[in-house]
């Protein structure tokens, strides 16, 4: 079995152990301010290879999501965001893709592209699916200023464990 195959299998059982089973019970808003939800999930679905095919990534990011709202007894709701995601990157990176474009094998890292570059990448997709997933959990227009506010602190709280994940695992391939 081709090792950056095995490699992308202990990240996806990695990230999932680690956002249902910590990352799930921690509260940092506490029971007044119940609006930080900590989300590193969609970074398995952005440390893909860039020539990953659509149907494998939007079936990936389902398969993540149906793992994730086992945890959170959430059926459908994590798995929608990470559908969402997986169908948002490829417009993601084509916006964002560097003038001598990407490389054949190219994983969206840190070291491949550099770190402005790889923290824009997971910002505006880690915006995209934290806004999706609190428009489809309130489902109320009138809401959105509550969905904007979660989107916010969630994006805040988040990308400081993104960070984490990163400097800790470094994730090259």
């Amino acid at each position: 079995m081709d090792t950056h195959i095995v490699r992308i299998a202990l990240r996806f059982v990695l990230i999932t152990l680690l956002q249902g089973l910590i990352l799930h019970r921690i509260n940092i808003g506490g029971a007044h301010f119940n609006y930080i939800h900590l989300s590193i999930y969609p970074l398995f679905i952005m440390l893909l290879p860039v020539q990953t095919g659509r149907m494998l990534l939007i079936t990936l990011g389902f398969v993540l999501g149906l793992s994730i709202d086992v945890f959170y007894d959430t059926p459908g709701l994590h798995a929608s965001a990470s559908v969402f995601t997986a169908f948002i990157r490829p417009y993601v990176l084509s916006a964002i893709e560097p003038r001598g474009g990407y490389k054949i094998n190219a994983v969206p890292n840190r070291a491949q592209f550099g770190l402005n570059w790889f923290a824009r990448y997971v910002s505006i997709l880690l915006v995209l699916h934290l806004f999706w997933y609190f428009a489809i959990e309130v489902f109320q227009i009138s809401q959105i200023f509550q969905i904007l506010l979660k989107t916010i602190s969630s994006f805040i709280a988040s990308i400081v464990f993104i960070s984490l994940y990163v400097i800790i695992f470094n994730p090259k391939s």
